[in-house]
């Protein structure tokens, strides 16, 4: 290791720094940030005398005479220096840093490249989350509490990696910081009774099917979750980023098809959770766009349970993105909804004269199998027949099939899809905007005219 990395405390100390321009400006508001007090100096005027009242000196003139000239009079002074850009004068270096709100990272390569510490940095900065600051302090405000609670050791080290990495910390990191307090006085509470305190739910939106397209959030819990019940609709693709040892448990609801009821999957997560477990519950799209989310929630709210809700890009995102098709476009498209092609439970229909109009774009949602009755409804209401349609299959997978039509042919531009052998969810996109759609090359699902 050629530099021994410190974390110097500069609160209300004095950094001197020498140079004018963007470098030295840079380096000025990196030591105020750290609480410094900073004193700027020309190039002439940077003498030891006037050095000496710091503790530490930046110089980025940008001129290597002036560079070394300033250098020599902090070594006079006796203030450790660094010089932006030349390595050989200087006594420390500055490293890629990356900072959460408290939470500091440094990445140096010794001087050796700035540019893999900038590369390193960046891929770090991915990977940490936003609000780890506040789980920094989530800790310190139990830290007196746990270590007069809990005796032993190897307990204590136990229960504070629970809080950095368990229910509470998901909850600070998603915004919750009362949420995660009041779980972190359960686990405490359980801690002091030696009980097996509650785990966590994470209502989670797997997207369209394109793995990658997974967000970084449900990425990292599908690698933390102890079991996962995801739905019929995840593919394989996204269930084998979860961890290896994680239970995976199918509940998924199909048409026609013995399948949970929504009952028993509300329940089935209120037993885990209050086993102590970490639970992903994985839904195709986003969890709030006709997945039933929000009744899960009421399940585990009303339980007293912990959860967090992560969405994802739903389908209608997603397809559309995949198919090329803009959901709004300035010359054809003001508006956009999202419809279910099935009735609700208590069997209310969208208001459809409200949504047959021009400008508008409607992305509806399982609606293959009530082809026939959508397109009967929308030209009830006044949609023209020649209005343009898209049915995308799959959409974003490797076998993802689209094709396109006129309203008037959805119900036999549905049928084709039925009888190419691919199945898969759909998405019927209705509007103008349809005909941007990039069409499947496949015979079986060639432009209806």
């Amino acid at each position: 290791m050629k530099h021994l990395p410190l974390f110097f405390d500069l609160t209300g100390r004095k950094v001197a720094v020498v140079g004018e321009g963007p470098k030295a400006d840079l380096r000025a508001d990196l030591a105020r940030s750290a609480g410094a007090d900073v004193l700027r100096f020309e190039a002439r005027s940077a003498t030891a005398q006037e050095l000496r009242r710091a503790v530490a000196v930046f110089v980025a003139t940008e001129d290597e005479a002036s560079d070394a000239a300033a250098h020599r009079q902090a070594k006079a002074a006796g203030v450790p220096v660094n010089v932006a850009d030349r390595p050989a004068l200087c006594d420390f270096i500055m490293p890629a840093i990356v900072d959460r709100d408290g939470v500091v990272v440094a990445i140096s390569t010794g001087g050796a490249s700035p540019t893999l510490a900038t590369v390193l940095r960046g891929r770090i900065e991915a990977a940490l989350p936003e609000r780890l600051g506040a789980l920094a302090r989530l800790v310190t405000t139990f830290r007196a509490q746990v270590n007069a609670l809990i005796a032993d050791p190897a307990r204590r080290r136990a229960f504070f990696r629970r809080l950095v990495e368990g229910p509470a910390a998901r909850l600070v990191l998603a915004g919750d910081a009362a949420g995660a307090r009041r779980v972190a006085l359960g686990e405490l509470d359980a801690a002091r009774r030696q009980m097996t305190p509650s785990g966590i739910a994470h209502i989670v939106g797997a997207g369209p099917g394109d793995p990658d397209l997974l967000t970084l959030r449900a990425a990292q819990l599908l690698q933390e979750a102890d079991a996962i019940l995801h739905d019929d609709l995840v593919p394989r693709a996204v269930l084998a980023r979860a961890r290896r040892d994680a239970e995976i448990v199918p509940v998924g609801k199909r048409k026609g098809r013995p399948s949970w009821a929504q009952a028993d999957i509300d329940a089935e997560l209120v037993r885990r959770v209050r086993s102590g477990q970490t639970v992903v519950r994985l839904k195709a799209g986003d969890p709030f766009v006709f997945g039933r989310g929000g009744e899960e929630v009421d399940a585990l709210r009303a339980a007293g349970l912990a959860f967090t809700i992560v969405p994802g890009i739903t389908a209608a995102l997603g397809c559309a993105a995949s198919a090329c098709i803009p959901l709004t476009h300035r010359h054809h498209a003001a508006a956009v909804t999202f419809v279910s092609g099935h009735s609700a439970k208590d069997g209310r229909q969208p208001a459809w004269a409200s949504l047959a109009t021009e400008g508008h774009t409607l992305a509806i949602y399982m609606g293959a199998t009530e082809a026939s009755a959508v397109r009967d409804r929308l030209l009830a209401a006044g949609a023209a027949p020649s209005t343009p349609v898209a049915i995308v299959e799959n959409g974003t997978r490797p076998d993802q099939r689209v094709s396109t039509g006129r309203l008037g042919d959805l119900a036999r531009l549905a049928a084709a899809h039925a009888q190419s052998g691919v199945a898969g969810p759909s998405l019927i996109i209705v509007g103008d905007v349809a005909a941007y759609a990039a069409v499947s090359q496949s015979p079986a699902l060639a432009e209806v005219s």
